[in-house]
């Protein structure tokens, strides 16, 4: 009896040449005194998005690419993007952790999120910032989530909600000390034809209820039962948080139990330095991160985080004022 096997695929990545950096500094430079330097602001980020059409075609043709076709692994790592003239500034540590104030990362990140769709945030998630640290917090770290340095365990990211990020980009400041911190992704597209068959069709059923993470608070979740494995079956998105859904039958849990084996057999490791940028294909690629020890002295791993959405309108009625925060 043969076994099916699928052949690893690297992931997508982008190299900017030096000139396109320079460019995309130019554009980013602009934009930070619109609007007082308010990235939350609507008119700061309705010139973030009037201004992704000025970054080089280069850059343009590679994201408009992957949104169409985000490939095998669901994930592309873009490196060489600037970080501004003035440098990095002591990574935060204060839980909760956002950049409300213009720099050159957080007007690249708006730019892409809005080539890709359009920016969005969740209220109950870092006060509903645009642009969200993600640093390790001192006392937090077993915490699963963006402020803890233990094993971030595979997960959709907001995958309890209806709406759910269609892309999560993670930029990166700063590198932690030892370099060991590894950005992990997973695609269902990987591992779709290395399932049981009855792993597939559990997964595929609803027997799965998955809570809000720990970074949403308090917040309840949907407790709906919902499949983990839904549209086309050849194809099928992915909805699943292997530390915050819960299977609600034996064979539900089964099948978690293998998903989660072959996620861990056909991860990439994505080891992001400064200048770099991670954007996973959210609807497709579970995403995680290696444990690392944290040293609090200013020069700790600082990513930045923001979300898109490809289709914003189907979220209307979470967003206040046609906003672009999510309730």
């Amino acid at each position: 009896m043969s076994m099916a096997v699928r052949a690893e695929v690297p992931p997508q990545t982008a190299v900017i040449e030096p000139h396109d950096a320079r460019e995309i500094e130019r554009v980013a430079l602009d934009l930070l005194p619109v609007a007082d330097g308010k990235v939350d602001d609507a008119a700061w980020i309705a010139a973030a998005r009037d201004a992704w059409e000025h970054l080089p075609v280069s850059v343009r043709t590679t994201l408009r690419r992957f949104r169409r076709d985000t490939g095998t692994t669901g994930a592309l790592v873009v490196s060489g993007l600037p970080l501004g003239p003035d440098g990095v500034p002591d990574t935060p540590t204060r839980d909760g952790s956002v950049q409300r104030t213009a720099t050159v990362p957080a007007a690249v990140l708006i730019m892409f999120a809005a080539g890709l769709g359009d920016p969005a945030s969740f209220r109950p998630e870092k006060s509903g910032a645009l642009v969200q640290d993600v640093v390790p917090v001192p006392g937090k770290e077993e915490f699963q989530g963006n402020a803890g340095s233990a094993l971030l365990s595979f997960h959709t990211e907001n995958a309890f909600h209806p709406h759910r990020p269609d892309f999560v980009m993670l930029s990166c400041l700063r590198s932690d000390h030892e370099g060991v911190a590894g950005l992990r992704t997973a695609c269902i597209r990987q591992v779709l034809d290395l399932l049981t068959p009855s792993a597939r069709e559990a997964l595929s059923s609803a027997e799965f209820v998955t809570a809000p993470p720990p970074s949403f608070g308090s917040t309840s979740g949907d407790t709906t039962p919902h499949a983990a494995l839904t549209g086309a079956p050849e194809d099928p998105d992915l909805q699943i948080d292997f530390a915050a859904t819960e299977p609600l039958t034996d064979r539900a849990r089964a099948a978690m139990d293998e998903l989660q084996e072959l996620f861990g057999e056909h991860a990439h490791t994505h080891y992001l330095t400064p200048g770099s940028m991670a954007i996973v294909d959210n609807r497709v690629t579970v995403h995680g991160r290696t444990a690392f020890r944290p040293r609090y002295d200013g020069r700790d791993r600082w990513l930045q985080r923001s979300f898109s959405l490809a289709d914003f309108r189907a979220s209307r009625r979470h967003r206040a004022d046609d906003g672009y925060v999510l309730d």
